[in-house]
């Protein structure tokens, strides 16, 4: 597999991974990081690229959720957006830096949307949490090997 290949790979598991669809992008940068054939600063950049842009199409769902929410497919349920809801409200932007948890955080980017978070600061503050995931990620697999 090209370089690129890989590197569109991980970016697309990650972009999944924030949106509708479940997919571990964790692994995936876990292994790759393992093989030892990619430099570890290229395959965070990709994973945290693609995972940012896939809560940027949540944030866009957020601010169509009138439309969009009931529908199976929607990132968050009913009790997740309103849990969320009442995080962000009481939390404000800040909250937006645990967008990266596994649960609630996808949640956190489409309320952000909801109540219309301007998306520059909320590109800052996900771009943020997902890198620093993905580097305590790349950390302990690093160290482990």
């Amino acid at each position: 597999m090209t370089g690129l290949a890989v590197y569109a790979g991980l970016f697309g598991i990650a972009f999944l991974a924030a949106t509708i669809l479940p997919a571990q992008s964790e692994l995936g940068l876990a292994g790759l990081l393992a093989s030892g054939d990619y430099p570890a600063w290229a395959l965070l950049a990709a994973a945290s690229t693609g995972n940012t842009l896939g809560a940027v199409v949540n944030w866009f769902l957020g601010g169509a959720i009138e439309r969009y929410g009931t529908r199976r497919w929607f990132p968050a349920s009913a009790k997740q957006i309103e849990r969320a809801r009442r995080w962000y409200s009481k939390w404000g932007r800040w909250s937006l830096l645990l967008s990266w948890m596994p649960i609630g955080g996808d949640a956190l980017t489409v309320v952000a949307g909801v109540l219309r978070e301007p998306l520059p600061s909320f590109l800052v503050l996900v771009a943020i949490a997902k890198t620093v995931r993905y580097l305590v990620v790349a950390t302990i697999v690093l160290r482990w090997m």
